[in-house]
């Protein structure tokens, strides 16, 4: 059997696989078992944000293997420590709980605003609201999250306690604020969802009303936090910083790290056994988050990130076929005038371009490290496909 037919004769079917295997990368570029070479806009869905094999992030993660890669929390790590630091100092954050995905992270964050509620208003005060066409996760708790009822099947019965109001409508968002809601949770850019972009107006509302009824406001960074739209968090951009932010994907560079960011009223709400990971902050792990925060906090990347989107927003948008561009910064949703979304990823990968979907648009997450010229060498490709 080659590599593709014993894959499917012994993984669960789960995942819609494009029929490649890629062997090894640098940089931003990967290549096949057959030594074919593919430019990557998609970076692991916008997980290896210094692209493939970054020397510093490839040194600082194998020094770490070679020191010691596992403890479990019941003791102390240095690595985890100065990662901790490092990320709540850059945030502007007091702590930070670890865990494995995006959808861990998001889970410790619902596990923490119910109990912040709890706490101070007793039982009652449990609802949490997200945004329709939102995307929170895998899990149970984070599929009842997400918005969409796509992912509301099979798997009965759902967690309660969740409630949707539709993105950048404010009344129907003052609707639902009702006695029994503890938090609001929202994208900034609705990844899964389409890559769409909230509306300032109905952000600077979400903080304003959650504020005058102590509701916390729980920020999922998992796809636009670590540098992706050009700042560190997206919340920059909109001038906000909520109580709970969670990041995961880029912020390791491709290891499995979550982190649920919580600011000085929420920092001590989880305490000794309210929450735990067996591998959340694991050594090698921050090793590599500490490798990548150092390279995109240094002086001028993320303004040189915002500079690269533009430019390449700009070029997209000039190409036949191309309806619209939507997104914030290098995460760039692509509306198509003539062609399936799903059509052109696999004609791009017949080409050497690695993309992404999103519902009806192609979807890019390129390495915040790509260049000028690896940019116009991916656009030429898109004009040729669409």
């Amino acid at each position: 059997m080659n590599t593709q037919e014993k894959l499917n004769a012994s993984v669960m079917g789960t995942y819609g696989r494009f029929p490649v295997v890629l062997e090894q990368g640098s940089n931003c570029t990967s290549k096949d078992e057959n030594g074919k070479e593919y430019l990557d806009f998609g970076s692991g869905i916008g997980t290896s944000s210094l692209g493939y094999c970054n020397e510093a992030w490839a040194d600082a993660v194998c020094n770490q293997v070679r020191t010691i890669q596992h403890t479990s929390n019941l003791y102390y790590t240095a690595v985890q420590a100065e990662f901790a630091e490092m990320l709540c100092s850059a945030t502007g954050y007091k702590k930070v709980f670890f865990g494995n995905s995006g959808a861990e992270a998001n889970e410790c964050a619902i596990k923490l605003a119910r109990k912040y509620s709890f706490d101070k208003y007793g039982k009652g005060r449990h609802t949490i609201i997200t945004l329709v066409n939102s995307f929170h996760g895998r899990t149970m708790g984070t599929l009842s999250a997400t918005g969409q009822d796509v992912f509301h099947n099979y798997f009965f019965p759902f967690p309660e306690g969740f409630d949707y109001v539709k993105a950048n409508d404010i009344d129907d968002l003052k609707n639902h604020l009702d006695g029994t809601v503890c938090a609001v949770m929202m994208e900034y850019v609705q990844g899964e969802g389409g890559v769409n972009a909230l509306e300032q107006s109905f952000v600077d509302a979400v903080y304003e009303l959650c504020s005058e009824r102590d509701i916390l406001v729980i920020a999922d960074e998992v796809q636009t936090g670590a540098g992706r739209t050009g700042t560190l968090l997206a919340g920059e951009q909109f001038g906000h910083q909520a109580d709970i932010t969670t990041m995961a994907k880029g912020i390791a560079g491709g290891l499995p790290i979550g982190a649920c960011l919580a600011n000085e009223k929420c920092a001590d709400v989880l305490g000794k056994g309210t929450h735990g990971s067996t591998f959340g902050g694991n050594p090698v792990c921050c090793a590599g988050g500490i490798a990548v925060l150092k390279t995109i906090t240094a002086e001028g990347f993320l303004q040189s990130v915002k500079e690269k989107a533009e430019y390449l927003r700009t070029k997209i948008a000039e190409i036949p076929g191309v309806a619209g561009v939507s997104g914030l910064g290098m995460m760039i949703g692509i509306s198509l005038k003539d062609k399936t979304s799903l059509d052109v990823a696999n004609a791009a990968l017949e080409k050497g371009l690695l993309v992404l979907t999103a519902k009806d648009k192609v979807r890019l997450l390129p390495p915040l490290v790509i260049s000028y010229e690896e940019i116009d060498k991916g656009i030429e490709i898109l004009k040729s496909v669409l």
